[in-house]
C-alpha cells in the first residue's frame, strides 16, 4: 500500500472516530471542556453545512427532534473516501 493511500485512510478514520463521538458526547449532555470542543471544532465544518440543507428539505425543519446530519455526514464521507482511494490506486 503506498503512503498517499495510508495517509487518506488515517485522515478519514480520524475524522470517523471525531464524528461518532460528537454523536456520543450530545447523548451524554456534558459541560464544555477542551475534549468535547476539540471535537466540536474538527466536527462542526462538516456537521453544519449538512444540518443546513436538511433543515431546509423536507425531512427537516425548525423543530427536527432528531439530528440526522451525522447519517448523512458518514455517507459523503465514506463516497468522498472511496472516490479518493480509487483515484489512488
Amino acid at each position: 500500500m503506498s503512503t498517499a493511500r495510508m495517509v487518506v485512510q488515517a485522515f478519514f478514520y480520524i475524522i470517523y472516530g471525531a464524528l461518532f463521538i460528537r454523536v456520543i458526547l450530545s447523548w451524554l449532555n456534558l459541560n464544555s471542556n477542551p475534549f468535547s470542543d476539540l471535537i466540536y471544532a474538527i466536527t462542526e465544518p462538516i456537521l453544519g453545512p449538512i444540518r443546513n440543507v436538511i433543515s431546509k428539505s423536507p425531512l427537516g425543519g425548525p423543530d427536527m427532534m432528531l439530528d440526522l446530519s451525522p447519517i448523512a455526514a458518514f455517507l459523503l464521507i465514506s463516497f468522498a473516501r472511496n472516490l479518493l482511494l480509487g483515484i489512488l490506486r
